[in-house]
């Protein structure tokens, strides 16, 4: 029997990969001849390069590069799938709010510099293809700081040239008059896809200012202030129509700024991690695929990692159980989304530290029992397996 693992992590708990194989020691406790694939899966977000290196045996780099203020300095960790020509980074490890202290956070001041550096080390270490996760950005610089770290030949309203030890921030983009691109930068020849999974445009009532800015420490004028620089900054580089395309606002306009200047494209985070680690191919032929996460819910089919997962298992007709640390209100939904069923691993009344604290050996301990059923029962017309 062949069957497919491919869980997202559990957030704050446990990765990808770990789930991955806590469920693998469960099956075989069962059935120790089971043929066992492990696919750590992930949406593009948190967890995207451990996840994409470990389902397709890569490799991990580090890098000291700017974090998202311009004085700041991040240790920041992308990779390289199996193949080494596809490098997967996330911009969250320069660029994140999740690197700042609250009292840090103000988008006029953050940029998205050491994300480029990300990009062009990754370009020196020998990659044609990058996969880019833009999500939990601290910026909203529309990505010249990216630009910048990048070499590309930024126009300054002053006539002065831009210097790589001034990295461009929020504040900087009323004084950008043009990124020039496809004159020989480090990028030409390399495909850059972007996992996104947010529709919002560059400005305007649903643009990237008024629906992220807050979050990032943007007081109500700043976000009219950085709402009406955007507008200004698509019409003066002639990128209104990508200004307006969905998923331009994304990590504060990192979005607009990587299809219109680094020519990449933009695809749902999931879809781009399953093509990415062959999940399809993977799941041809298999009797049964386990995913997972942490909380599954109404939300779960909307770009997250088992949505994502069970409609390819429905497509293929592979059944697809899903487990996870709590079971919240929409679950059920799932089910029509591709699910054969789904179950909580924890077995008793518990505190959310202690489903944290055990969380291998309740995972490892529903997996055996999923299998245990699965072996004990004659499967239905709806669970083929064989």
């Amino acid at each position: 029997m062949k069957i497919v693992i491919a869980p997202d992590k559990f957030k704050g708990c446990l990765n990808a990969a770990d789930v991955a194989e806590a469920i693998a020691v469960g099956a075989r406790s069962v059935d120790a001849s089971l043929a066992l694939d492990l696919c750590p899966m992930a949406d593009g977000g948190e967890g995207t390069v451990a996840a994409l290196v470990a389902a397709t045996g890569g490799r991990l780099v580090t890098r000291r590069v700017v974090g998202p203020l311009s004085e700041m300095s991040v240790d920041a960790t992308f990779g390289f799938l199996g193949d080494d020509v596809t490098a997967v980074i996330e911009m969250s490890a320069a660029s994140g709010l999740a690197l700042l202290k609250p009292q840090d956070r103000n988008p006029l001041n953050t940029t998205t510099f050491g994300t480029g550096q990300l990009i062009a080390a990754a370009i020196g270490e020998g990659a044609s293809q990058i996969i880019l996760g833009i999500g939990g950005s601290a910026t909203i610089d529309a990505g010249i700081g990216c630009a910048q770290a990048c070499r590309f030949t930024l126009l300054m309203r002053d006539g002065e040239l831009t210097s790589m030890t001034e990295p461009l921030c929020g504040r900087d983009l009323p004084n950008v008059l043009m990124v020039k691109h496809g004159r020989g930068e480090i990028t030409n020849g390399v495909q850059i896809t972007v996992a996104c999974d947010v529709t919002n445009p560059l400005f305007g009532d649903n643009g990237a200012a008024r629906v992220f800015g807050p979050q990032k420490g943007a007081s109500p004028a700043d976000v009219e202030r950085i709402d009406a620089d955007f507008l200004a900054f698509a019409e003066r580089t002639g990128k209104m129509a990508e200004a307006q395309s969905p998923g331009a606002g994304a990590a504060g306009g990192l979005g607009f700024g990587m299809t219109a200047f680094f020519g990449a494209t933009l695809r749902s985070g999931v879809d781009l991690v399953a093509d990415a680690v062959g999940l399809r191919g993977r799941l041809r032929g298999a009797s049964l695929c386990i995913t997972g996460e942490g909380q599954l819910d109404g939300t779960s089919a909307h770009g997250k990692t088992v949505g994502g997962v069970a409609r390819l298992c429905r497509e293929l007709g592979v059944p697809c159980i899903a487990l996870a640390g709590s079971i919240g209100d929409g679950a059920e939904q799932m089910i029509s989304e591709g699910l054969t069923a789904h179950f909580s691993i924890c077995d008793r009344p518990m505190t959310m530290n202690e489903s944290c604290r055990d969380a291998r050996t309740l995972l490892s301990r529903v997996a055996a029992n999923v299998m245990r059923a699965a072996r004990s029962s004659p499967p239905p017309a709806t669970l083929p397996l064989k």
